[in-house]
């Protein structure tokens, strides 16, 4: 499956349509919140270099991104606002100052990297937590992890509960902010979607274990923007050009660096001209990089 990429040609019907929305004759539907993290390993003991990216193909016949290559990550649940979960073992910025970056207010901003913690752990078996402040988890491929990752994904265990149970501290602080993308008002299921950056602990290995995909891969960030651009790789925009921006960095300390000054501003792609057509727009920083790549 290919999708067209930035710049996404549309047809005129579309920016008619988009026109409606504004004009109060059609109701957008409610995004719904959610959590993506860009997991990162640096890619010169692997044979490439600059930082590589973990993805997922998600099942075709899932009905949100069927076929789309993308990072772990997905919708925040009601369990990620347990507020116990700060007095239980929380380490790095406070929810007050995570709300600051990712301009949201602190229980949504607590929920948030929650959610982001969760669904890493639940979509690739690595885990943000430690035995304290300081320490991260080395090894969660027995069964007993295993039992844990099924039941947080079955929705039968809680976050809260799980570190709690295994005495873990969550590690805020190995996550970085990076962007914030809402789907188009026009798409019949939306989400308003924060995207984090963080390092693959050392000691943790990534596993096949989501049951919404089908496979998985480690691609240097520009390689995977390459091959979405070749047609090999299908991706929606925003994580092409998430890509296409990590990429250029050349290594994952030069990511996570840039992550620490850089806050969310929710950005939703409206309908712009092209030519004598229509496409969707992109945040301005990323303009110049896709230009470089159309010339």
């Amino acid at each position: 499956m290919r999708i067209p990429l930035p710049p996404v040609p549309l047809p005129a019907a579309v920016a008619d349509v988009v026109r409606q929305f504004h004009d109060g004759e059609r109701t957008p539907a409610d995004p719904r919140n959610a959590a993506t993290v860009v997991l990162m390993r640096d890619g010169e003991a692997h044979g490439g270099s600059g930082p590589e990216v973990y993805l997922l193909r998600r099942q075709v016949s899932m009905d949100f991104a069927g076929g789309m290559c993308v990072f772990p990550g997905g919708g925040v649940d009601a369990r990620d606002f347990d507020a116990e979960i700060h007095a239980a073992g929380w380490a790095g910025p406070s929810p007050e100052e995570w709300a600051t970056r990712l301009g949201v207010e602190p229980d949504l901003a607590r929920a948030l990297v929650c959610a982001a913690v969760r669904e890493t752990f639940e979509e690739s078996g690595v885990l943000l937590a430690g035995p304290s402040a300081d320490t991260v988890v080395a090894d969660t491929t027995g069964e007993d992890w295993e039992a844990d990752r099924v039941a947080l994904e079955s929705r039968e265990l809680a976050l809260t509960d799980f570190l709690a149970r295994r005495g873990l501290v969550l590690r805020t602080d190995l996550l970085g902010v990076w962007d914030g993308w809402l789907t188009p008002i026009f798409e019949p299921k939306r989400y308003r979607t924060w995207f984090f950056v963080a390092l693959l602990p050392e000691g943790q290995v990534t596993r096949d274990v989501s049951t919404e995909s089908d496979h998985v891969v480690w691609l240097g960030a520009a390689d995977a923007a390459d091959a979405a651009d070749a047609g090999t790789l299908a991706m929606l925009p925003p994580t092409y050009l998430t890509c296409l921006e990590v990429g250029q960095h050349g290594s994952v300390a030069e990511v996570v660096a840039a992550s620490d000054g850089r806050s969310v501003e929710m950005f939703m792609p409206e309908v712009e001209r092209l030519g004598e057509g229509y496409t969707l727009s992109m945040p301005e920083r990323l303009r110049p990089l896709v230009a470089d790549r159309r010339a």
